[in-house]
C-alpha cells in the first residue's frame, strides 16, 4: 500500500483551493467587468433616448439616423407599454437594441440600435486575456506561496515527529512548547507528561527489581543461616521456638515486600480504571474519619480544611485513594502522639490541591523518597508507598512533592496539584 504523505496532501489540498479561488476570483471580475460596460451603454443610450424625446420632434419630421455604430429610427409596437433592451447578433456583429416610448397613443417607439462589437472584442481580447495571462504568473507564485504555508504549518509536527523519532528509553527529552503555536501546546504537554512516566519508570526499573531482590534475599539467608546453626546439634524447646519466631517474623517481612510488589501491578491496572463522580470535599471529609480510627492509637488529632464546601468531579479513585492513604499513613507513622496531622484540600482558578501537613521528624530534601526502597528514619517498612503515590500522581498527570515544613515547625508537608479541568461543579 502506497503511503500517504500528510505535506503532500495538505500542500494539494492547499493548491486546489487556491487555484478554484483565483478561478472563481477571475470569472467574477471578468463578470463584473462585462456588466458595468454593458450597463454603462445602455445607461449612455437611455440618456440618449430621453434628450430626443425632450426635444420633441413630430412623428412626420423625424429622420433617421444611421451610422457605422449606431441607428435610431421610430417604429410602431402596440404591443409594447414601457422601454425595453434587448441583445442580438447579426452577421457576426452583437448589438444592443433600445426601445423607448415616444408616442404611446399611436404605439411609436424611439429605437435605437448601437453596435458594441468593439466593446465585446475589447472584454474577450483584452481583459479576458489579460486575466489570463496574469493567472500563469498567478499560478506559480501560488505554488510557492502554498510551499511556503504547508512546511510552516506542518513544522510544528514535523518537529515533534523529529522529536520523537529519536527518543528512546535511554534519551528521553522534554518537548519544548515555547516555540509551539498553542494548538499543539495540549499534544506537547500529553506527549511530555507521557515521557515523564516512561522516564520514571526506566529510572527506577532497575533499582526496584534490584532492591526487591536484595529485600528478599537478606531475610532469607538470616534464616537459612539461623535454622542451620539450630540444627547442628540438639537445642532446648526454647531455642527451637526463638529460630521459628524469627523465621515467622521475616516471613511476615517478605510478605509485606510482596504485597507490597503486588500493589505496584494494581496500581498499573487501576490506570485503566474508570473514573467516578464524587464530590471532592465530601470523599476526603470521610476518609479523614476512618484516619482517626488509625490515629486514636497515637493520640494524633487529625484535622481537614477546605476553602469550598463543594466540589464535584469525575476522578480514577483507586488512583487518588492510593495517594491519599499513603500520604496520611505516613504522617501518622511519623508524628509523635499527642500530636496534630493537617489535611488540606484548596481549589483556585486552575489547579486542585491536596496537603498532608504532619509534625513529623522531617526528611533529608537531597534523597528522592519517590524512588523505591527509599525509608525515613528508623522507622519499619518496605520503602514503595512513596514510589506507588508517584506512579499513581504521573497516571493522573499529577504532580506530587514531599518536602519540609516552612513555617518553622518540624514535620513535612506532602502535597498532590491535580490540574483544574476535573471539576465540573464547586461552590
Amino acid at each position: 500500500m502506497e503511503s500517504r504523505s500528510i505535506y503532500r496532501q495538505f500542500y494539494n489540498k492547499l493548491i486546489i483551493a487556491t487555484s478554484l479561488f483565483i478561478i472563481t476570483l477571475s470569472f467574477i471580475f471578468y463578470e463584473y467587468a462585462r456588466s458595468t460596460v454593458y450597463v454603462d451603454i445602455q445607461e449612455n443610450m437611455l440618456n440618449q433616448a430621453k434628450q430626443i424625446q425632450k426635444n420633441y420632434i413630430s412623428p412626420d419630421k423625424f429622420q433617421p439616423v444611421k451610422t457605422q455604430f449606431q441607428s435610431i429610427d421610430l417604429v410602431k409596437n402596440s404591443e409594447l407599454e414601457k422601454l425595453r433592451f434587448s441583445n442580438y447578433q447579426l452577421g457576426g456583429k452583437y448589438y444592443i437594441k433600445l426601445l423607448y416610448p415616444f408616442d404611446l397613443k399611436n404605439g411609436l417607439f424611439l429605437q435605437i440600435i448601437k453596435n458594441i462589437s468593439l466593446e465585446r472584442e475589447l472584454l474577450y481580447s483584452v481583459i479576458f486575456k489579460n486575466l489570463f495571462i496574469l493567472a500563469i504568473p498567478g499560478f506559480i507564485l501560488m505554488l510557492l506561496y502554498s510551499l511556503v504555508v504547508s512546511k510552516s504549518l506542518l513544522k510544528p509536527i514535523m518537529q515533534i515527529n523529529k522529536k520523537l523519532s529519536n527518543m528512546d528509553e535511554h534519551s528521553l527529552s522534554q518537548i519544548d512548547t515555547k516555540d509551539l503555536p498553542i494548538e499543539f501546546h495540549s499534544l506537547a504537554n500529553s506527549i511530555n507528561s507521557l515521557t515523564n512516566r516512561i522516564g520514571t519508570y526506566v529510572k527506577f526499573k532497575k533499582e526496584l527489581f534490584i532492591g526487591a531482590a536484595h529485600e528478599l534475599k537478606t531475610p532469607l539467608a538470616v534464616m537459612k543461616l539461623k535454622n542451620e546453626v539450630t540444627l547442628k546439634k540438639k537445642r532446648e524447646v526454647e531455642q527451637y521456638e526463638e529460630v521459628l519466631n524469627l523465621s515467622i517474623k521475616q516471613i511476615d517481612e517478605m510478605n509485606k515486600m510482596i504485597s507490597s510488589i503486588l500493589d505496584i501491578g494494581r496500581t498499573e491496572g487501576a490506570q485503566f480504571e474508570q473514573t467516578t463522580d464524587i464530590d471532592l470535599v465530601e470523599y476526603i471529609k470521610k476518609k479523614a474519619n476512618d484516619y482517626r480510627m488509625l490515629s486514636a492509637q497515637k493520640n494524633i488529632i487529625i484535622t481537614f480544611f477546605s476553602n469550598i464546601n463543594h466540589l464535584s468531579t469525575s476522578i480514577q479513585l483507586t488512583l487518588f485513594n492510593q495517594i491519599l492513604q499513603n500520604f496520611v499513613q505516613n504522617a501518622i507513622k511519623f508524628t509523635p502522639n499527642e500530636k496534630t496531622i493537617a489535611i488540606r484540600l484548596r481549589k483556585t482558578k486552575e489547579k486542585i490541591i491536596l496537603t498532608v501537613t504532619d509534625e513529623g521528624i522531617g526528611i533529608d530534601e537531597n534523597i528522592d523518597f519517590f524512588a523505591p526502597f527509599k525509608r525515613i528514619g528508623n522507622q519499619s517498612g518496605v520503602g514503595l508507598g512513596l514510589f506507588l503515590a508517584k506512579n499513581a500522581a504521573d497516571a493522573l498527570r499529577a504532580e506530587i512533592t514531599l518536602k519540609n515544613r516552612e513555617d518553622g515547625k518540624s514535620g513535612c508537608v506532602a502535597k498532590l496539584v491535580l490540574n483544574n479541568t476535573l471539576p465540573k461543579n464547586s461552590i
